[in-house]
């Protein structure tokens, strides 16, 4: 079956504040660029208010980055960030905001990516309201999110046997590991720590690119 938004495949790397301190910030996130990171997420936990400004500065270098390396850009969990820096993609939680409400708010031209941790019946649902891809985790223990449950893989498995959505895989995932994830029907690998934690960036992000091969969609 073939599957819609192809876009949403290959490395899928997620920005995490504690290990890219505001120096490298930028820095880091091209270098995970260079190394073929096909989709790249600002996810900041930082206050919305009153670090509003250092976030929204930092999501719009991301932007134009991501327009020069030709890579999606995504904004996680904050539609007014995406709206403000004409984000081209959305990720939120399955117990967020309606996605009715969310295409009103943003237009149609939007992709919004839902995660839907190890719920087969909550990524259908989010599919029949208009969710552009599905995320699954975590399939291992997070430093991320220390307390994110841990799920099978037979999850995707078990999704790719009932929809064509691109499906994400996050939590835990390292370059040992990423391959079963793509057998198992991953579409999409989403790393922070895996990346964004090793010495170099760029050569991590080439090590994981290659676990997707020469894959068509």
């Amino acid at each position: 079956m073939a599957r819609q938004n192809p876009i949403i495949s290959g490395l899928y790397a997620i920005t995490e504040a504690r290990l890219m301190p505001e120096p490298v910030f930028l820095a880091q996130a091209e270098a995970a660029l260079r190394g073929g990171a096909r989709i790249l997420q600002y996810r900041d936990k930082g206050d919305v208010v009153a670090e509003a400004p250092r976030r929204r500065r930092q999501a719009g270098a991301l932007r134009e980055l991501c327009a020069q390396y030709n890579a999606l850009f995504v904004v996680n969990d904050d539609p007014l960030l995406a709206q403000a820096v004409g984000a081209p993609a959305l990720h939120v939680g399955a117990e967020d905001a309606p996605l009715a409400a969310l295409r009103v708010q943003l237009g149609r031209a939007i992709l919004i990516g839902v995660s839907c941790y190890g719920s087969v019946r909550q990524a259908q649902e989010a599919a029949a309201q208009g969710a552009d891809y599905v995320a699954f985790g975590s399939f291992f223990a997070s430093p991320s999110k220390p307390q994110a449950p841990v799920i099978s893989m037979a999850v995707l498995t078990a999704a790719r046997a009932v929809m064509d959505l691109p499906i994400v895989a996050i939590g835990g995932i390292t370059e040992a590991s990423g391959g079963a994830l793509l057998a198992a029907g991953a579409d999409a690998l989403a790393v922070i720590s895996g990346i964004f934690g090793a010495n170099d960036v760029e050569g991590a992000a080439r090590r994981f690119t290659a676990l997707f091969g020469d894959r068509k969609e």
